[in-house]
């Protein structure tokens, strides 16, 4: 048996990704190619609870049908997916597609429970019905010119059959169109374009209607940071002094006036909103007040009412960061916020927003004026690419191609010394924030790991005693030789490097300015911060207080860093980089005692290296390469710092061979596997008498084998293997004394990846016969498992 303990995975960085339903109290938003839904309520912080699989690109648009069990999507892959939710919210069957777009669909707005609008990067707009059963009926395209595509859109029904279409795109104008929608039999009837809304600067970027007193508000965010408010009136409500011929009339007070069916329309401008520093992202309106919320690129959230007596638009409430002077999208502000979510329940309100990172951002407030920020759930955002457990097997490090490391662990314990419960898992530190996509790391020990990305260079990082006692606190990790750590670490301006920072460093002898002053006061901010935490750490934490001194760098690659490896006497470091040429195709080693490399370079392949090993007795390093060969080298010399090459096997497999691990030293000191794009895992082990490797055993899977792990010591005399595919499939096979696999678990389609398996990683504790295994993917996931062996 198998289950998921925990999905790490970020929010796409789009502004109509998430939504939430009333009905089934979960959010629903798009994560690389797959839609995650999470319980942001939920008192137990189980995080994400299952992802959704079908898309095979970036997943731009999610909706929940209202009144419905269905959920809508639109990805990058070009479709458009209906899925059809079970009562209790925990079973989701894909039970409609469409694939009529032929370019990404970039924007949906739905009207009631059958009717929804898309539009797409070609500028095609297209109406569907939806049928009770989950059919999708195609009822009318359009475009709304040349060269213009849809960012944001709004429907809304004014009377049985009457209803507008809102559209804002890629110019400054508001389009409106007017039609009829039948449901029986299902078709658009009367469209037509009634009016251009023109005010904005730029680009439009969200647009909500919301009906109070008769009348409706239309709200619209653009990218040339302002909200801009406009009024629709019907009927008898609207204002004809413009046709009085005799009367000045203004240019903002113009009225766009039209007809739908026996309906009379008429908009105007109402108001601006002006307080953002940065693009307009998302609003939302709130249900029974006539009160906005803007979600900015300049890391704000704001909820904005007019004042009762000069009808002012004035901000109520400010959430999230204080912009800074030239902290804008235009010169690469770090920050921004993205889709944004306004929850009503319990007599709670809640706000959501994702951000840069994938991370989610949650307050709640029982009176809608005092706001405190709750736990939410984070993730990276692109591929994960490596995961080692530490040498306790306590935590879960965590490389991936958005240029972070993440450390994962289980809350066990309040602040108070009591236990928490029930348990769950959390992201405690952010360690590395790089320059650099990450792609390779090892554990040196509990406080201290290497890691490389696509640069020459190797880094090294010790564990600061900030996130030490945070461990200590939360996961009931004792630490050793705390006093001797630094207190925290920061990543200077325009710097790849994270410097340690300790108490002694904020006395200054002469400090001669008031900017010198700032930056001294600031040295243990971080240290403060992380110890008065009573619960895991928010984003703005990990960002800011979680990261590790870099101890060293290790220099000698001519290109990108690929592979990297510790011993377990945690002496020596091996290494590898990118290479077309047998010159680069070499392992290099490290002391790290002196983080010196060592005089023996290890030649022998032609291309670049993809994985390296060392074994558990601590006497052989493996390694496997793009040439489809691995080579097999034994430590020597008193002071095992000298290697003697064994083995180079020639054609080991007839493709690529993606990874590999050793056999518990119980039940051979010299057993490996390896896995290739050819499909096949295989069984080897070096004989000392004849001088040569042996395959043991093979086995051909139905897809390539992209990543393999096994458990560090023997159960019931059999080696415990994990094997991962690329599609997300994994396997748990049995290696036993007969050579032969044999399958003891194949994890449910509903609860692996949704995408290709980077690397799998087995803690080497075990307890009741449960093991964990992290398994690292290319659809942005990171997802802890218990094996039941």
């Amino acid at each position: 048996m198998a289950s998921v303990e925990s999905i790490f995975i970020g929010c796409n960085r789009e502004l109509y990704t998430s939504d939430y339903s009333e009905r089934f109290k979960r959010v629903a938003f798009g994560a690389g190619i797959t839609i995650s839904i999470w319980n942001p309520l939920a008192n137990d912080y189980k995080g994400v609870v299952t992802t959704l699989k079908s898309h095979t690109k970036e997943v731009l648009c999610v909706k929940w049908v209202p009144l419905t069990s269905f959920l809508l999507s639109t990805s990058e892959d070009c479709s458009i997916k209906l899925w059809k939710v079970d009562d209790n919210g925990t079973d989701y069957e894909l039970v409609g597609t469409t694939n009529h777009h032929k370019h990404s669909v970039t924007s949906l707005a739905l009207a009631g429970s059958s009717l929804f609008l898309s539009g797409d990067a070609s500028g095609l707009l297209c109406f569907w019905h939806i049928s009770g059963k989950g059919d999708l009926e195609l009822l009318h395209e359009f475009t709304v010119k040349d060269g213009f595509y849809s960012l944001s859109l709004a429907l809304q029904q004014l009377s049985d059959g009457d209803f507008l279409a809102l559209i804002g795109g890629t110019n400054t104008n508001i389009y409106v169109y007017s039609f009829n929608y039948d449901k029986s039999p299902a078709k658009i009837a009367k469209f037509a374009q009634s009016a251009v809304l023109a005010g904005h600067e730029d680009w439009v970027k969200s647009i909500v209607v919301k009906m109070h007193e008769g009348d409706f508000f239309i709200a619209s965010g653009a990218q040339d940071r302002y909200i801009r408010l406009w009024k629709l009136s019907l009927n008898e409500k609207i204002d004809v002094s413009d046709e009085d011929s005799t009367k000045l009339t203004l240019l903002s007070n113009k009225q766009y006036k039209f007809t739908i069916g026996q309906t009379r329309c008429a908009i105007h401008f109402d108001a601006i909103i002006m307080g953002h520093d940065d693009w307009i992202s998302h609003l939302n309106w709130h249900p029974t007040k006539l009160e906005l919320l803007s979600a900015s690129s300049d890391t704000s959230v704001m909820i904005w009412k007019p004042d009762p007596i000069s009808g002012i638009w004035v901000g109520k409430t400010r959430l999230g960061e204080l912009s800074m002077k030239g902290a804008s999208t235009a010169t690469g502000s770090s920050g921004g916020f993205w889709s944004s979510l306004w929850i009503f329940e319990n007599d709670k309100q809640y706000i959501l927003t994702n951000g840069r990172t994938g991370s989610w951002r949650l307050w709640s407030s029982s009176n809608g004026d005092d706001w405190d920020q709750q736990l939410a759930i984070t993730g990276a955002i692109k591929s994960v690419t490596d995961l080692e457990w530490s040498e306790n097997g306590e935590y879960l490090l965590a490389t991936s191609l958005d240029q972070t490391t993440r450390l994962y662990a289980r809350w066990v314990s309040n602040s108070d010394g009591s236990p928490h419960t029930p348990t769950s898992w959390h992201e405690f530190a952010r360690p590395q924030i790089h320059g650099y996509d990450m792609v390779c790391i090892s554990c040196l020990s509990n406080n201290r790991f290497i890691s490389g990305g696509e640069e020459k260079i190797l880094r090294s990082f010790d564990e600061p005693k900030g996130v030490a006692k945070l461990l200590e606190k939360f996961c009931s990790m004792r630490q050793t030789h705390i006093d001797e750590m630094p207190e925290s670490a920061s990543l200077p301006v325009l710097g790849l490097s994270n410097k340690a920072e300790n108490e002694s460093a904020v006395t200054h002898e002469n400090i001669n300015n008031d900017e010198e002053e700032e930056d001294q006061s600031e040295k243990n901010i971080s240290y403060e911060v992380v110890s008065a935490l009573d619960q895991p750490p928010l984003e703005d934490h990990l960002q800011r207080h979680t990261l590790w001194p870099e101890i060293e760098k290790l220099y000698g690659h001519g290109y990108e860093i690929t592979a990297v490896d510790s011993s377990p006497d945690k002496q020596l470091v091996a290494s590898s980089c990118r290479s077309n040429t047998p010159a680069h195709a070499v392992v290099r080693v490290f002391d790290t005692r002196t983080w010196q490399q060592l005089p023996q370079v290890l030649e022998g392949h032609d291309l670049t290296i993809t994985r390296l090993k060392f074994s558990p007795n601590n006497q052989f390093l493996l390694a496997v390469s793009r040439d489809r060969r691995f080579s097999l080298w034994k430590r020597t010399g008193s002071d095992l710092q000298q290697f003697e090459l064994l083995k180079l096997q020639e054609k080991a497999h007839s493709r690529i061979i993606w990874d590999c691990c050793w056999a518990p030293s119980e039940l051979s000191d010299s057993t490996f596997f390896t896995v290739s794009r050819d499909k096949h895992i295989k069984a080897w082990s070096y004989d000392e008498i004849k001088k040569d490797t042996i395959q043991l055993a093979s086995l051909k899977l139905d897809e390539q084998v992209t990543a393999v792990d096994s458990f560090k010591a023997a159960i019931d005399g059999k080696a415990v293997i994990a094997l991962g595919t690329e599609s997300g499939s994994i396997k748990v096979f049995s290696f036993n004394n007969n050579n032969e696999f044999v399958l003891i678990n194949e994890l449910d389609y509903k609860i692996v990846p949704g995408d290709r398996v980077n690397r799998i990683s087995i803690s080497r504790n075990l307890q009741d016969k449960k093991l964990l295994m992290g398994v690292g993917s290319s659809d942005t996931s990171t997802r802890i498992y218990i094996l039941s062996v």
